[in-house]
Protein backbone atom coordinates (compact mmCIF):
# COMPACT_ATOMS: atom_id res chain seq x y z
CA UNK A 1 0.00 0.00 0.00
CA UNK A 2 1.35 3.41 -0.97
CA UNK A 3 2.25 5.69 1.94
CA UNK A 4 0.06 8.58 2.98
CA UNK A 5 1.54 12.06 2.93
CA UNK A 6 0.97 15.04 5.19
CA UNK A 7 2.00 18.26 3.44
CA UNK A 8 2.27 21.44 5.48
CA UNK A 9 2.11 25.14 4.76
CA UNK A 10 4.63 27.39 6.54
CA UNK A 11 3.30 30.85 7.50
CA UNK A 12 0.91 30.63 10.47
CA UNK A 13 1.08 26.84 10.25
CA UNK A 14 4.67 26.20 11.31
CA UNK A 15 5.84 29.80 11.69
CA UNK A 16 4.23 32.59 13.73
CA UNK A 17 4.41 35.69 11.52
CA UNK A 18 3.95 38.25 14.30
CA UNK A 19 7.59 39.28 14.16
CA UNK A 20 7.70 39.90 10.41
CA UNK A 21 4.56 42.06 10.53
CA UNK A 22 6.05 43.96 13.47
CA UNK A 23 9.23 44.56 11.47
CA UNK A 24 7.15 45.97 8.64
CA UNK A 25 5.16 48.27 10.94
CA UNK A 26 8.33 49.63 12.52
CA UNK A 27 9.98 50.12 9.13
CA UNK A 28 6.95 52.01 7.81
CA UNK A 29 6.70 54.10 10.96
CA UNK A 30 3.14 53.07 11.81
CA UNK A 31 1.88 51.54 15.06
CA UNK A 32 2.00 47.75 14.94
CA UNK A 33 -1.66 47.50 15.90
CA UNK A 34 -2.62 49.79 13.01
CA UNK A 35 -0.90 47.65 10.38
CA UNK A 36 -2.29 44.46 11.87
CA UNK A 37 -5.79 45.94 11.97
CA UNK A 38 -5.47 46.87 8.29
CA UNK A 39 -4.33 43.32 7.57
CA UNK A 40 -7.34 41.91 9.39
CA UNK A 41 -9.72 44.22 7.53
CA UNK A 42 -8.40 43.03 4.17
CA UNK A 43 -8.68 39.38 5.18
CA UNK A 44 -12.23 39.88 6.48
CA UNK A 45 -13.38 41.42 3.19
CA UNK A 46 -11.62 38.86 1.02
CA UNK A 47 -9.03 41.35 -0.19
CA UNK A 48 -5.34 40.93 -0.91
CA UNK A 49 -3.46 41.22 2.39
CA UNK A 50 -0.75 43.28 0.67
CA UNK A 51 -3.31 46.07 0.29
CA UNK A 52 -2.83 46.62 4.03
CA UNK A 53 0.37 48.49 3.17
CA UNK A 54 -1.57 50.92 0.99
CA UNK A 55 -4.21 51.39 3.67
CA UNK A 56 -1.56 52.63 6.10
CA UNK A 57 -0.09 54.97 3.48
CA UNK A 58 2.81 52.92 2.14
CA UNK A 59 2.13 52.13 -1.54
CA UNK A 60 5.92 52.06 -2.05
CA UNK A 61 6.36 49.05 0.24
CA UNK A 62 7.87 46.81 -2.47
CA UNK A 63 10.89 49.11 -2.62
CA UNK A 64 11.50 48.31 1.03
CA UNK A 65 11.52 44.51 0.66
CA UNK A 66 15.33 44.13 0.86
CA UNK A 67 15.50 46.33 3.96
CA UNK A 68 12.59 44.51 5.60
CA UNK A 69 14.24 41.14 4.99
CA UNK A 70 17.49 42.50 6.39
CA UNK A 71 15.76 43.60 9.58
CA UNK A 72 13.74 40.39 9.83
CA UNK A 73 16.77 38.16 9.40
CA UNK A 74 14.82 35.13 8.28
CA UNK A 75 13.13 32.46 10.39
CA UNK A 76 14.44 32.24 13.96
CA UNK A 77 13.67 29.72 16.74
CA UNK A 78 11.41 32.30 18.39
CA UNK A 79 9.18 32.29 15.28
CA UNK A 80 8.34 28.58 15.44
CA UNK A 81 4.99 27.67 16.91
CA UNK A 82 5.81 25.46 19.93
CA UNK A 83 3.97 22.49 18.45
CA UNK A 84 5.48 22.79 14.94
CA UNK A 85 8.69 20.77 15.12
CA UNK A 86 7.23 18.14 17.50
CA UNK A 87 4.29 17.68 15.11
CA UNK A 88 6.53 17.08 12.10
CA UNK A 89 8.69 14.68 14.10
CA UNK A 90 5.66 12.78 15.43
CA UNK A 91 4.10 12.42 11.98
CA UNK A 92 7.37 10.99 10.66
CA UNK A 93 7.64 8.64 13.65
CA UNK A 94 4.12 7.36 12.98
CA UNK A 95 5.01 6.39 9.44
CA UNK A 96 3.57 9.27 7.46
CA UNK A 97 5.63 10.81 4.69
CA UNK A 98 5.91 14.53 5.37
CA UNK A 99 6.34 17.48 3.01
CA UNK A 100 6.69 21.20 3.65
CA UNK A 101 5.45 23.08 0.58
CA UNK A 102 4.47 26.74 0.79
CA UNK A 103 4.41 30.20 -0.76
CA UNK A 104 7.77 31.46 0.45
CA UNK A 105 11.12 32.68 -0.89
CA UNK A 106 13.67 29.96 -1.67
CA UNK A 107 15.88 31.02 1.25
CA UNK A 108 13.26 29.74 3.71
CA UNK A 109 14.17 26.12 2.88
CA UNK A 110 17.66 26.23 4.46
CA UNK A 111 16.29 28.40 7.28
CA UNK A 112 13.72 25.75 8.16
CA UNK A 113 16.35 23.01 7.98
CA UNK A 114 18.51 25.05 10.37
CA UNK A 115 15.56 25.08 12.79
CA UNK A 116 15.46 21.28 12.74
CA UNK A 117 12.77 20.57 10.15
CA UNK A 118 13.75 17.50 8.13
CA UNK A 119 10.71 16.35 6.15
CA UNK A 120 10.88 13.91 3.25
CA UNK A 121 10.28 16.75 0.79
CA UNK A 122 10.64 20.50 1.24
CA UNK A 123 10.35 23.23 -1.38
CA UNK A 124 9.16 26.82 -1.43
CA UNK A 125 7.10 28.37 -4.21
CA UNK A 126 10.05 30.39 -5.53
CA UNK A 127 11.92 27.11 -6.02
CA UNK A 128 8.88 25.40 -7.53
CA UNK A 129 8.10 28.27 -9.92
CA UNK A 130 4.38 28.08 -9.08
CA UNK A 131 2.29 29.64 -6.33
CA UNK A 132 -0.83 28.87 -4.32
CA UNK A 133 -3.71 28.90 -4.94
CA UNK A 134 -2.90 27.95 -8.56
CA UNK A 135 -3.65 24.34 -9.44
CA UNK A 136 -0.13 24.14 -10.87
CA UNK A 137 1.31 24.47 -7.35
CA UNK A 138 -0.50 21.37 -6.19
CA UNK A 139 0.33 19.47 -9.36
CA UNK A 140 4.00 20.27 -8.77
CA UNK A 141 3.60 19.22 -5.14
CA UNK A 142 2.27 15.83 -6.25
CA UNK A 143 5.25 15.43 -8.58
CA UNK A 144 7.73 16.30 -5.84
CA UNK A 145 6.12 13.83 -3.45
CA UNK A 146 6.03 11.18 -6.15
CA UNK A 147 2.48 10.09 -5.40
CA UNK A 148 0.24 8.54 -8.03
CA UNK A 149 -2.97 9.78 -6.42
CA UNK A 150 -3.41 13.20 -4.73
CA UNK A 151 -6.00 11.56 -2.44
CA UNK A 152 -3.03 10.09 -0.57
CA UNK A 153 -2.14 13.62 0.57
CA UNK A 154 -3.55 15.67 3.45
CA UNK A 155 -2.64 19.33 2.99
CA UNK A 156 -2.41 21.34 6.22
CA UNK A 157 -2.67 25.13 6.20
CA UNK A 158 -4.21 28.18 7.84
CA UNK A 159 -5.89 29.83 4.83
CA UNK A 160 -9.23 28.80 3.38
CA UNK A 161 -8.44 30.30 -0.04
CA UNK A 162 -4.83 29.25 -0.53
CA UNK A 163 -4.82 26.00 1.41
CA UNK A 164 -8.23 24.44 2.02
CA UNK A 165 -10.17 25.27 -1.14
CA UNK A 166 -7.17 24.93 -3.44
CA UNK A 167 -5.94 21.60 -2.06
CA UNK A 168 -9.45 20.13 -2.11
CA UNK A 169 -9.82 21.17 -5.76
CA UNK A 170 -6.54 19.34 -6.45
CA UNK A 171 -7.96 16.12 -5.01
CA UNK A 172 -6.15 16.28 -1.67
CA UNK A 173 -7.70 16.09 1.80
CA UNK A 174 -7.74 19.60 3.33
CA UNK A 175 -6.79 20.19 6.96
CA UNK A 176 -7.48 23.68 8.28
CA UNK A 177 -5.49 24.99 11.23
CA UNK A 178 -7.46 27.85 12.76
CA UNK A 179 -4.68 30.08 14.01
CA UNK A 180 -3.10 33.27 12.77
CA UNK A 181 -5.10 36.11 11.16
CA UNK A 182 -6.52 34.07 8.27
CA UNK A 183 -7.32 31.09 10.46
CA UNK A 184 -9.43 33.05 12.93
CA UNK A 185 -11.11 35.44 10.48
CA UNK A 186 -11.95 33.31 7.44
CA UNK A 187 -14.85 30.86 7.34
CA UNK A 188 -15.26 27.62 5.43
CA UNK A 189 -17.62 27.68 2.46
CA UNK A 190 -20.65 25.44 2.90
CA UNK A 191 -19.43 22.86 0.41
CA UNK A 192 -16.22 22.26 2.38
CA UNK A 193 -17.71 21.99 5.86
CA UNK A 194 -17.98 18.26 5.38
CA UNK A 195 -14.68 16.75 4.34
CA UNK A 196 -12.33 19.30 5.92
CA UNK A 197 -10.55 18.40 9.13
CA UNK A 198 -10.55 21.52 11.33
CA UNK A 199 -8.09 21.90 14.21
CA UNK A 200 -6.83 24.66 16.49
CA UNK A 201 -3.22 23.49 16.64
CA UNK A 202 -0.77 21.13 15.00
CA UNK A 203 -0.90 19.01 18.14
CA UNK A 204 -4.58 18.48 17.44
CA UNK A 205 -3.82 17.78 13.77
CA UNK A 206 -1.40 15.02 14.76
CA UNK A 207 -3.91 13.51 17.19
CA UNK A 208 -6.68 13.49 14.57
CA UNK A 209 -4.81 13.15 11.27
CA UNK A 210 -6.37 9.79 10.42
CA UNK A 211 -9.73 11.59 10.29
CA UNK A 212 -8.54 13.52 7.24
CA UNK A 213 -9.11 10.40 5.14
CA UNK A 214 -12.54 9.50 6.56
Amino acid sequence: MESRWVALDVGETLIDETRVWSVWADLLGVPRLTLMAALGAEIATGGDHRTAFEIVGAPHWRELLPRAEDLYGGFQPVDCYPDALPAVQELCARGYRVAILANQPARRTPELRALGFEPDVMAMSDEMGVYKPDAAFFQKAVELMGVADPALVAYVGDRVDNDVTASAAAGMHPVWVRRGPWGVIQELPQELRVGTLVARSLSEVVARIDDAWR
